[in-house]
């Protein structure tokens, strides 16, 4: 089983991150490189296409509105990873008006090595904590 994990600090309350990236179908909303997504079986399957077309299918196993936290899994999905369940959590830093959003994955490699896989995930993960903070910083220059 490899893990990774990636995180970023940014400028926004932690409730005003989550009310972005809190909603299961709203990758759509601060991920470029997910333009759609779909929900079924009352919100807990999403059905999202990459910008190539590419479908990924997730199933949502935990949710906590309240930790600004959710859980879920791959159902199906072109990445070389079996086993894969993946964390994203939004944290207080202690500092008014700045939030920590945490974005973690385990899965098992399937013919590829740990290092690859780390390497595909840790830079979905970052890539896409890079585009929430350019969604916020846009949003906040609009107003």
């Amino acid at each position: 089983m490899a893990t990774t994990t990636a995180s970023i600090d940014i400028d926004a309350s932690p409730d005003r991150v989550w009310q972005l990236v809190g909603g299961f179908g709203s990758l759509p909303d601060w991920l470029p490189y997910i333009p759609v997504s779909e929900l079924s079986e009352g919100g807990r399957v999403r059905r999202l296409e990459n910008e190539d077309g590419e479908v990924i299918v997730e199933r949502l196993q935990t949710f906590d509105d309240e930790h600004r936290t959710y859980g879920y899994s791959i159902l199906r999905a072109p990445f070389p990873v079996t086993g894969y369940r993946s964390t994203l959590t939004v944290h207080e830093t202690g500092e008014p008006g700045r939030a920590r959003v945490e974005w973690s994955g385990s899965f098992t490699p399937d013919g590829i090595s740990d290092a690859d896989a780390v390497a595909l995930f840790h830079g979905i993960y970052t890539q896409g904590l890079a585009a929430l903070v350019q969604t916020l910083a846009s949003a906040a220059a609009a107003r």
